[in-house]
């Protein structure tokens, strides 16, 4: 290990290193996972409402639709 790391681990103390460091970076991670699989469950939802069409076809999609009113 470098003499820098070494240094910076020996003086660094490991109770700032979890709460500090992983403990947010952690709970951020698990924060977003929620955040769009919420989302996802909500896209899934709205389109088993809606009535079925032929997705493959270019001029009943949603984007073609879009693109035409603008």
């Amino acid at each position: 290990m470098s003499p820098v790391l070494s240094a910076f681990l020996r003086e660094l103390p490991s109770w700032f290193l979890l709460c500090g460091v992983f403990l947010p970076v952690t709970l951020l991670l698990l924060l977003l996972i929620a955040y769009f699989r919420i989302k996802l469950m909500e896209v899934k939802e709205e389109l088993s409402q809606s009535p079925s069409r032929q997705h493959n076809s270019k001029h009943n999609s949603f984007l073609y639709q879009r693109m035409k009113s603008t």
